[in-house]
């Protein structure tokens, strides 16, 4: 069993957050030379279907509405179309299960010191990489090491929020010591994770999925998104059930079972990813050319009732965490930074468009979010199967309070009052000028792939165009090329459509808005900001719960009355698959849960 000294209960809110991150989620902890446990066998033994029993064989597709842009390394990928194959082969030592409560994975047990400044595992022995090396510590304390390189962030890295808590973490990234101490191997199969401070998310930090030190340990972390272990397929190299063999760029991403899986072979022969239109899904799902749809856009609202009419198809219904946004540039990057891989809030640009609050606020009564949801059946774009979100802490949370928030109901009149005030003055054509009588045209943004963002553009414009703003919606962009350019922003952006993933295991909201995290890409620089999402951190104080609550209430309203976005709507996530697929067992954000245990009812034996 774990052994866990949670002084301050700290496992009593390590169940909910804001990522990327992907994990597969399985949760047998045997080793090589181990029998399966009895949690494996009663699976296998047990199937949903009583009268049949698992096949080994057979191949499933999935169904991607647009191609990932490459980039397969989990220290370095930012899409979640990269994470549909990550998922499958990549592990980390813990994961969280149906409750959200972190459990074993390739840690099989646990111990934390009195003050959570240290937080030890126990490694599963006998797991192997996909090319016949074992797992150890070290590879542990490689991939944390990798990522709190000073090169990290230049190369592109975006995860720092897994390693800034780590001892020792300030040095290392600046180059100031060689020595990194937040992460110590203490033999093969023991690694320790050290924090500068009490940590109330040790598990969270120590969740990342994990590279292999052997592959990389000659690449400069600079050189590792260029390595073709980053990038190709069969030189990915994981400990996941599923090996990454062959892909047609753009249209087919194949994965073939590890035959020396540590939590026994896989019944399945092959995963096949196929990249499709998403108004081509349904009937690809009806005819059977592909067998499930899931991240990162499920099943259309749209197509709900069509698809429940599928006799050969289940859904997967359940609140998501995420959120879609109309993002609002406060601050660009200077081309230079751009050019030296820099985040440095000093040489910021403020974007004088937008620069007052108030026009954000103004902007942000003039949409009418309930109509994009729609209050039921063919309405809206989501058919209501959706609900607005006044916060970006997810909905599920604790944190979560729209009590403390402004909730900008749509309110045109007042959206009209507001730039009138503010001297954006309506001229003849029925469009503004800024209070200098300068023609004033917002520039706006969005990518392909999605059928929901690109159905929204249209409507933001004509809502904003309504109370005067002239809206320039530009070209949208394919998601890859669209991610760099929203990144880079060292151009002309005003507005922007994105989703975010939030990550389950805690309301900490740094990972997207703290001034410098990677993902702010609205470039806020709010330092009050900054200073409650640090105190609500804080501890001792942040170990109790009640403490974390008033300072994320008064974050909320801060973040509702400066907008560094419009929170648009939190849609259902939407799953479907062919029912010839057995043993799906859906967490809160994934149904790839233990996918060495599915197989297919028309298996050959």
């Amino acid at each position: 069993m774990m052994k866990q000294q949670y002084k301050y209960g700290i496992m009593f809110f390590l169940i909910l957050f804001l990522t990327c991150v992907v994990l597969v989620a399985c949760n047998n902890d045997k080793g090589e030379e181990e029998k399966p446990n009895e949690s494996t066998e009663q699976k296998k033994d047990n199937p949903k279907k009583k009268d049949d029993k698992p096949k080994a064989g057979g191949t499933v597709v999935g169904g991607m509405h647009a191609a990932p842009s490459g980039m397969f390394n989990p220290i370095f990928y930012e899409e979640t179309y990269e994470a549909n194959i990550i998922d499958f082969v990549y592990e980390g030592l813990v994961v969280q299960d149906e409750n959200l409560e972190f459990m074993p994975h390739l840690a099989k047990e646990w111990e934390a010191n009195d003050d959570q400044t240290e937080i030890t595992f126990k490694l599963v022995e006998g797991v192997k990489w996909h090319d016949g090396e074992f797992f150890t510590a070290h590879d542990v304390v490689f991939t944390y090491k990798s990522m709190a390189d000073p090169d990290y962030i230049s190369s592109g890295g975006i995860r720092i929020d897994y390693v800034e808590p780590l001892k020792g973490y300030e040095a290392y990234n600046s180059g100031n010591t060689k020595e990194f101490k937040g992460v110590v191997a203490e033999d093969d199969h023991t690694v320790t994770f050290h924090f500068e401070k009490p940590n109330v998310n040790p598990l969270y930090t120590a969740s990342f999925p994990i590279i292999p030190k052997h592959i990389f340990k000659d690449v400069e972390v600079s050189e590792m998104p260029k390595h073709p272990g980053s990038l190709e397929p069969e030189e990915l190299i994981g400990t996941g059930p599923f090996q990454f063999t062959n892909m047609v760029e753009r249209e087919e991403y194949v994965l073939e079972k590890f035959t020396d899986y540590w939590q026994d072979e896989p019944y399945l022969d092959k995963i096949i990813w196929k990249i499709s239109d998403q108004a081509d899904m349904t009937e690809l799902l009806q005819t059977g050319k592909i067998d499930f749809i899931s991240e990162p856009n499920g099943i259309a609202p749209v197509d709900y009732e069509t698809v429940k009419s599928f006799p050969n198809i289940k859904i997967i219904e359940q609140p998501d965490f995420s959120y879609q946004l109309l993002g609002f540039k406060h601050n660009h990057r200077t081309t230079e930074d751009v050019g030296n891989g820099l985040l440095e809030p000093d040489n910021w640009k403020p974007n004088d468009k937008l620069a007052n609050p108030k026009v954000r606020q103004a902007i942000a009564y003039a949409i009418n979010r309930q109509e994009l949801i729609g209050e039921g059946p063919n309405e809206g774009l989501l058919n209501g199967r959706g609900e607005i979100i006044h916060s970006p802490i997810a909905m599920q949370m604790w944190a979560y309070d729209d009590k403390a928030t402004v909730d900008y109901d749509f309110n045109p009149k007042k959206a009209k009052e507001m730039l009138d005030e503010l001297g954006y003055k309506e001229e003849s054509d029925g469009f503004r000028t800024d209070p200098d009588g300068n023609e004033w045209v917002l520039n706006m943004d969005y990518p392909t792939g999605n059928e929901l963002r690109e159905q929204i553009a249209p409507l933001v414009k004509e809502m904003l165009e309504n109370v005067g703003i002239k809206i320039n919606l530009r070209k949208p962009k394919e998601m890859s090329v669209y991610v760099e350019d929203l990144t880079n922003d060292d151009s002309d952006w005003d507005l922007y459509l994105l989703g975010l993933n939030l990550r389950t295991t805690d309301p900490d909201p740094s990972g997207f808005w703290s001034t410098r995290a990677p993902y702010n890409f609205s470039r806020w620089n709010n330092p009050e900001s900054d200073k409650l999402i640090k105190k609500a951190l804080k501890t001792p104080e942040a170990f109790e719960l009640d403490f974390r609550k008033e300072v994320y209430e008064e974050w909320q309203k801060l973040f509702s009355k400066d907008l560094p976005a419009l929170l648009l709507f939190a849609e259902n996530k939407l799953w479907a698959y062919n029912e010839r697929i057995q043993n799906i067992t859906p967490l809160p954000r994934t149904m790839f849960r233990d996918s060495h245990l599915w197989w297919v009812t028309d298996a050959e034996e």
